[in-house]
């Protein structure tokens, strides 16, 4: 070989192993296919969707090449109506959205676990504790949810049912998960309420309800359900995650990191993170909301085993229309985008 062709060969190696040395240059191959997008959240200053918010916070989707718009939305029924209408792209939302919408012959799937339990509290106003002293009494009692259909309504209706008392034999009525919620009790317009932190803990620390059941924690969670239940997940149209495998995959490798680190963020780490419109002017109410909902959260991404079964279990006695035997629980979720961004982070 000529030496001027030798000198340009190994100048090529050069500038090779110097792009390989540059931040991200060794990922260029995994680069997404649409690296700008919007998801819809069903209620993102909620801690339910804490993963999503620290994944946007501290530029874990922008470090996947990410540029990612979160629409939020008053409940995940809301934000699954937005993915459906092509407003979205990806949800951010409860797992049982992907049973619902096979049901309707319309595929999704979920590729990243954020809660293993559902962070839902029913809980009765302090005013009418005496009236409502278990479930059993609440036939004709006002109940407020984040939206009609959406995970709240579902822990409540299972919860009810266990008690004897029918989805029919109550009102359900939207109060959103922020804010709203506070005026919604204060107002005298729900008798009680199926809803989320932070708003349980304080609305909890003020007196203004009594807790009946409780879905913070996994203990919690598999004696309502019988199992674990999987919660938010971000889940896609099965059209979407095949026409773009590498984004699917960076935000999952987003959500995973949050998952991860979430489990070891501690109380300053959290305060610098959310945004203070979320702390509800009480960055300690804050801390201790976290705290009681931290074992929800997912360490891993990882759908459990038994997760899709228990969840079916409990939609199909949601939802009359929901036949379980029609459901192919393989087709509404996988871990494989989970396991690859777990398998990165060790």
């Amino acid at each position: 070989m000529p030496t001027h062709w030798m000198r340009r060969a190994a100048g090529a190696c050069v500038t090779l192993f110097a792009l390989a040395a540059l931040p991200g240059a060794a990922l260029a191959k995994d680069t997404p296919e649409k690296p700008t997008l919007t998801m819809a959240v069903g209620g993102l200053p909620g801690l339910y969707y804490l993963p999503v918010l620290a994944a946007q916070q501290l530029g874990y989707f922008k470090d996947e090449g990410l540029d990612v718009t979160l629409e939020d939305f008053a409940g995940g029924s809301k934000a699954l109506e937005a993915v459906v209408g092509g407003s979205a792209d990806v949800g951010a939302g409860a797992f049982e959205h992907t049973l619902f919408m096979q049901a309707k012959g319309q595929h999704y799937r979920a590729f990243a676990l954020m809660g293993r339990a559902p962070q839902i509290v029913v809980a009765v106003l302090k005013s009418k504790a005496d009236q409502l002293k278990t479930l059993a009494d609440f036939k004709g009692a006002k109940v407020g949810v984040s939206a009609p259909g959406s995970s709240t309504d579902l822990v409540l209706t299972v919860a009810l049912r266990k008690a004897g008392v029918q989805r029919n034999e109550i009102s359900a009525i939207g109060v959103g998960s922020g804010a709203t919620v506070l005026a919604a009790v204060g107002s005298g317009q729900i008798d009680a309420l199926s809803n989320v932190d932070p708003m349980i803990t304080k609305l909890t620390h003020s007196g203004a309800i009594k807790v009946l059941v409780d879905t913070r924690t996994v203990k919690g969670t598999q004696e309502v359900f019988g199992g674990t239940m999987p919660a938010a997940t971000l889940y896609a149209p099965e059209t979407f995650i095949q026409k773009y495998p590498k984004t699917t995959q960076a935000l999952a490798n987003a959500i995973v990191r949050a998952d991860h680190w979430l489990q070891t963020a501690s109380d300053a780490d959290l305060l610098k993170m959310v945004p203070p419109a979320y702390l509800l002017n009480d960055p300690t109410l804050y801390v201790d909301a976290f705290h009681n909902v931290r074992d929800a959260y997912s360490p891993d991404g990882l759908m459990p085993a038994d997760g899709p079964a228990t969840s079916l279990r409990a939609l199909s006695s949601f939802d009359s229309r929901l036949d379980p035997t029609k459901i192919d629980l393989n087709a509404t979720y996988t871990n494989d985008f989970a396991r690859k961004a777990a398998a990165q982070l060790k």
